[in-house]
């Protein structure tokens, strides 16, 4: 099954929802006003229209997700590396190394990170 896509302001909300899960929608309409501004509104616009894309559910005014934290940003990170390096981890690895320093702890991590995949 393919992650829906979650949009800029829907991840700020789903940060909330993830952090507070399983949440009254009184209690996200609480949250949401406190740490994004919105509206009561807003609030309820944006959970039906998660809700319809299959990332979360509302049920007796209970919200949760369906979609873990992990697994949007694995999708939101595959349309980046296929949209902007053409599907290459290793440009996408190199434009990143070329923009920041990486430390040696990093690369050490990285290295694990290769090696561990190399034993699978």
């Amino acid at each position: 099954m393919e992650t829906p896509k979650i949009f800029e302001s829907e991840y700020r909300f789903c940060l909330i929802l993830w952090e507070h899960e399983p949440v009254k929608s009184t209690e996200l309409v609480k949250l949401c006003q406190e740490e994004l501004g919105w509206k009561k509104a807003t609030t309820y616009t944006v959970i039906k229209r998660l809700a319809e894309r299959g990332v979360l559910k509302s049920e007796d005014a209970i919200v949760t997700s369906l979609i873990s934290r992990e697994e949007a940003q694995t999708a939101e990170l595959d349309e980046l590396v296929e949209k902007t390096f053409g599907g290459s981890l290793p440009a996408f690895i190199a434009a990143f190394g070329r923009r920041q320093k990486l430390s040696d702890a990093q690369l050490s991590e990285l290295q694990e990170l290769i090696d561990s995949y190399k034993g699978e």
